[in-house]
């Protein structure tokens, strides 16, 4: 069986905008907002109708300082919602935003296609998931756990670092048999903001480990404590820094703000053609 959307990702030319859903009372954008099944459904359909082209739903924040949560209530967070949202929409690509192989497993049972593991595939069984279900994995980078991540990170050289972890992490999943990988530096998770700028500075370099690149910049801290804004007034700077990230490799966006990635989408389709 072939992963018709990993295929797509690699062959066609044009960007792929990843729309956040955080089923969570506590991520530092949007938290408690689409808590209910109703209130989160409504939203994916949103962000489809907008023109997302994935739906990443999150059962757990992973906000500086955020607690865990358990395998249970993750699902039950997550797990209704994507079967709401199928039932609107069954050919919806949903991404199951998760660091727990139990929690990919129910969701890719429901007919999620994307994986997006934070925390660098930290749980042995999660490639044997995505290998089973013919599914694609986002590998992310992070130093830390989020409850701590942002208490003093430190790198020698954090592009090298990070360039050298998920480089390991392509190597280590091609090997188990699992080729449809994207990657994604993690901007923002156990890296102080001259990291974050470090990282987005040498993006293009990314190209060279031949695997589609995501970037997540959407409202984050960096933008905060760059400008002095709160997140809801980071929406502007977050498209620029999207723009500079495509202009750099980046395949696939992740944003809160579906809109304005869709209108950076179209314009780039048409600098490019």
């Amino acid at each position: 069986m072939s992963n018709n959307f990993y295929q797509k990702l690699i062959t066609e030319k044009h960007i792929f905008v990843m729309g956040i859903l955080n089923v969570t009372p506590d991520s530092f954008s949007d938290g408690g907002k689409y808590f209910s099944i109703n209130s989160a459904t409504e939203h994916a359909l949103e962000m489809l109708e907008d023109g997302a082209d994935i739906i990443d739903i999150g059962g757990e924040s992973s906000r500086p300082g955020a607690e865990e949560v358990s395998i249970d209530e993750e699902i039950s967070r997550t797990i209704p919602v994507i079967e709401s949202i199928f039932k609107h929409k069954p050919n919806t690509i949903i991404s199951i935003d998760t660091t727990k192989s139990e929690v990919a497993e129910a969701a890719l049972q429901c007919g999620v296609k994307i994986i997006n593991d934070i925390s660098g595939l930290s749980d042995a069984k999660m490639l044997e998931k995505v290998k089973k279900y013919y599914a694609s994995i986002v590998v992310m980078h992070m130093q830390g756990k989020p409850r701590t991540m942002q208490e003093s990170p430190k790198y020698k050289n954090v592009f090298d670092e990070v360039f050298s972890f998920l480089k390991q992490k392509i190597e280590l999943s091609k090997n188990f048999g699992v080729s449809s990988i994207i990657i994604d530096p993690g901007i923002g998770f156990g890296k102080s903001v001259n990291h974050n700028y470090e990282l987005l500075r040498n993006l293009a370099k990314f190209q060279t480990l031949e695997t589609p690149l995501l970037i997540g910049v959407s409202r984050k801290s960096l933008i905060g404590k760059s400008l002095n804004l709160d997140v809801e007034n980071r929406d502007i700077a977050t498209i620029i820094l999207e723009t500079d990230a495509i202009t750099k490799g980046a395949k696939i966006v992740r944003t809160h703000n579906v809109k304005n990635a869709i209108q950076l989408k179209r314009i780039n389709k048409l600098l490019t053609n």
